[in-house]
């Protein structure tokens, strides 16, 4: 009726009704079929029908009633005394006050602060990481950075939705590899020629004066253990070839002897040979086997971590080229200056120019020639070359090649790059003139990261060519330094043997990525236990998940049990949050996971207990966003939605869900059958129950769990898991067994030695010991002690009371064999 432009108001028959009740009535069943309550505004029909109602109809008129009240608040809305203007309007909307939403810092070591993650480009990261330097196996302290990197690469990609452009060099030129790569070459030949027993004697004894008198002249305490643990092993093969030889024993003894001496002594005689013929390998492809090899290896260990690949990947001998560029707009720039036909950096010049800054990350190191010679690397310290600098703090940005070295042509004669200048120019290839992220592990800080910033940004002309450096924490093995150079250190293979790629990225997570890692067996079982903590988790909910239902059935109502652990965990969401927005701190996530983890626990057991399921809904909930987690930080490769793969990681196929349904035909089957022969007390069918529980479904990777009262619980674990824990449970049992038996042995001797003193008559219990009393009366008490005198009163009740109890005793055995009441009391 009151809608704008409605059809008129019917109202002329209500004119011919003079009774108020009877207008209301008739007013009421007209508006039983009309709409009156749209619009804001009341129509002339409307007024004209109010006017003849002298009251409010009654309320059993409800549909009059209503709209008398509707009609009459808008004419007070319309009228010039009331203080509402025009039409109705809602009221003013108050916004919620909200909180502080977290924002990601990192730890930058530019600053050695947290800071404001801000990338320069909107959501794109560039991202240059310094890669291994291909020589040798990969260890654990790779590991540490690699896969940590990887861990904050996925969680700025996949958690915060950055654009991550991430880009890694390879390493293959290097003093390290040149010198490796000559001694394996120069060793290869050696061997070649077959030398005879008495000769590689011979090189052996030449080759230790030298290295002995570096053992002597070695001061650092771990450097001089290493040599002294090979000079141990040399001295443990040396003896016996002398000895054989000296006796002059058959060949087929002393053959075996010489090669065992071959194999201890192998480092020092490659350091011999290439002392002596080193200068004589000039073949470039020489130098190229050794990288290529352990590249490919560093590449298989990586994927076996399951560490992304980078977007790009460097090697420096593909930019040699580039290299050479960048060294020469350096030296155009004033920065740099050749000596002797190679290139350094002036780093007096560069630090006094008013925008540049030398040594930005670890200014305190300035002057440190042992870090600035071991930057250089081994074949660039000699005193020759050292003389070549305008000041020791200078670097080499391009090293002229001596015999024995690989060369590259360049404006300054053979040569080859120095190590800082190769990332560099490779980051700079790809990434220009600054990057967001550049990372390393924490020894590389200074020289090679301050060294890298400084020729960089003489380069570019600029002083931010890193906004954000980060650097990982050590590696420490059981709390000892690892180093390769020392020979202390575990290959990635090595650990891999011990743990799963999952099992080494959860230690990483459970520490802080830029602190110290002691990898140890005590770190690695706690490790394990946790993995085992969140797989029953996640085991347990798909058990839950698995009860039928149908489509209405799976929304079940919530008590307060649920909302309460609903609560805790939106708690628990935004504590994982703040942790990786500071810092992406893994470790306190790993500890609000575990807690989440322990509360969802608590609640399922509580609902057991009561014999209720739990919610089937919110358990999903809570383990498909711990499993996103996991997916997030690299520790669950595959498409299921809840939880580890079953099968491995290479499982092709979706095991669960392929063999579960098989399963719980079986387990419901075996349910029954168990039911029957208890009721039947058929033994033999329990037995043959458990048998299938404990011997043959563990060795299928299928463990079943009976609870009592509930339906038996089918779990899909790795069969390793499911054979460990059942041969740890024979252990137990066993132990179980061996402490019965113990305690029943003992218990018996204890019944022997008590019945052996029972049968002691009490007059003779004290007559043995003459060492302690010399007289006794007729009853075998004693009176006296050894040395003849009276015992005391003290004394004489002790012994009364030792005396009345073998008594007592004495008489219970008596009785126990039959001997008579008065023979017994007699005695």
């Amino acid at each position: 009726m009151s809608i704008t432009g409605e059809q008129v108001f019917e109202y002329g028959f209500l004119l011919q009704i003079k009774e108020d009740a009877a207008l209301a009535a008739a007013l009421n069943d007209y508006l039983t079929t009309r709409s009156y309550l749209a619009g804001f505004s009341p129509s002339q029909a409307d007024q004209q029908a109010l006017k003849l109602l002298h009251r409010p109809p009654d309320p059993q008129h409800v549909h009059a009633l209503r709209w008398y009240r509707h009609i009459t608040c808008l004419q007070q809305d319309l009228s010039p005394d009331s203080s509402r203007k025009g039409k109705r309007v809602q009221p003013q909307w108050s916004p919620p006050a909200g909180t502080d939403v977290p924002q990601l810092r990192l730890y930058n070591s530019l600053t050695r602060a947290k800071e404001l993650f801000v990338p320069q480009n909107g959501k794109k990261v560039t991202w240059y990481s310094c890669g291994p330097t291909v020589y040798d196996a990969s260890h654990m302290g790779h590991a540490r950075s690699y896969i940590s990197f990887d861990i904050l690469r996925r969680v700025l990609k996949d958690y915060f939705k950055y654009d991550v452009f991430y880009c890694m060099n390879i390493t293959d030129i290097d003093d390290k590899i040149i010198k490796r790569a000559r001694q394996n070459y120069l060793m290869d030949q050696y061997k070649e020629k077959q030398p005879q027993a008495v000769q590689i004697l011979k090189d052996v004894m030449t080759a230790r004066v030298p290295f002995q008198a570096r053992l002597a002249s070695t001061t650092d305490a771990d450097k001089k253990q290493m040599l002294e643990r090979l000079d141990a092993a040399i001295t443990s093969a040396l003896q016996p070839l002398q000895a054989a030889l000296e006796s002059k024993a058959a060949d087929d003894i002393v053959q075996p002897l010489a090669q065992a001496l071959l194999a201890n002594s192998k480092d020092m005689l490659s350091d011999w040979l290439d002392s002596q013929f080193g200068s004589e390998v000039t073949d470039n492809s020489i130098f190229a086997i050794l990288p290529t090899f352990w590249e490919g290896e560093y590449h298989k260990d990586m994927d076996a971590l399951n560490v992304l690949p980078p977007d790009v990947l460097t090697r420096v001998s593909e930019y040699v080229p580039e290299i050479v560029e960048f060294v020469k707009k350096i030296v155009s720039n004033g920065y740099g200056y050749e000596s002797n036909s190679s290139v350094y950096f002036n780093t007096a010049k560069f630090d006094a120019c008013p925008k540049h800054s030398y040594a930005k990350l670890v200014p305190e190191a300035v002057g440190d020639q042992k870090a600035l010679q071991e930057g250089e690397g081994d074949l660039s310290i000699s005193a020759d070359q050292l003389s070549e600098k305008k000041s020791p703090n200078d670097f080499a940005l391009w090293k002229a090649s001596k015999p024995g070295e690989p060369s590259w042509d360049s404006p300054w004669g053979k040569g080859r790059p120095g190590w800082h200048i190769e990332c560099s120019a490779m980051a700079g290839s790809i990434l220009g003139e600054s990057m967001d992220i550049h990372g390393g592990g924490f020894d590389l800080r200074f020289p090679h990261h301050d060294n890298e910033l400084a020729q960089s940004e003489a380069f570019f002309e600029n002083d931010h060519w890193v906004r954000y450096f980060l650097h990982t924490g050590h590696l420490t093995i059981a709390g000892c330094k690892m180093s390769k150079s020392l020979k202390n250190f575990i290959t990635i293979k090595e650990a891999l043997a011990k743990n799963t790629a999952r099992q080494l990225r959860l230690a990483f997570l459970m520490h802080s990525w830029k602190d110290t890692l002691d990898y140890s067996p005590n770190t690695m079982e706690l490790v394990v236990q946790y993995e085992k903590f969140l797989n029953e988790f996640f085991l347990n909910v798909k058990d839950i998940l698995r009860a039928p239902t149908d489509i209405t059935g799976q929304f079940e109502k919530w008590d307060v049990a649920e909302v309460a652990l609903n609560e805790s965990f939106y708690d628990k969401k935004a504590a994982i949050h703040v942790a990786l927005c500071d810092n992406i701190d893994t470790r306190t996530a790993m500890e609000e996971m575990r807690q989440l983890v322990n509360q969802s626990n608590s609640y399922i057991a509580s609902k057991k207990g009561a014999k209720l399921r739990p919610n089937r809904m919110l358990m999903e909930s809570i383990a498909m966003y711990l499993t996103k987690m996991l997916k997030i930080f690299g520790a669950i490769e595959g498409s299921e939605p809840i939880g580890f793969p079953v099968g491995g990681q290479e499982q092709s196929v979706d095991l669960e869900s392929t063999v579960m349904p098989y399963l719980s035909v079986l387990s419901t089957f075996r349910e029954q059958v168990r039911i029957i022969a208890r009721q039947q007390k058929v033994m033999e069918l329990l037995v043959l129950c458990d048998d299938v529980r404990d011997v043959k479904l563990p060795e299928l990777g299928v463990r079943l769990e009976d609870h009592e009262g509930l339906p038996t619980v089918v779990k899909l674990v790795d069969k390793e898991i499911l054979l460990k824990e059942r041969n740890e449970m024979v252990k137990m049992e066993e132990e179980k067994q061996r402490k019965k038996e113990e305690a029943a042995r003992k218990k018996e001797e204890q019944e022997i030695a008590k019945l052996a003193k029972m049968k002691i008559p009490p007059f003779e219990m004290f007559l043995t010991d003459t060492d302690k009393y010399s007289k006794f009366d007729e009853m075998g008490f004693p009176t006296n002690d050894a040395e003849g005198k009276e015992l005391s009163k003290g004394q004489e009740k002790k012994l009364r009371k030792l005396y009345e109890n073998q008594q007592k005793i004495h008489k219970e055995y008596l009785l126990s064999i039959g001997v008579q009441s008065g023979e017994a009391k007699k005695n």
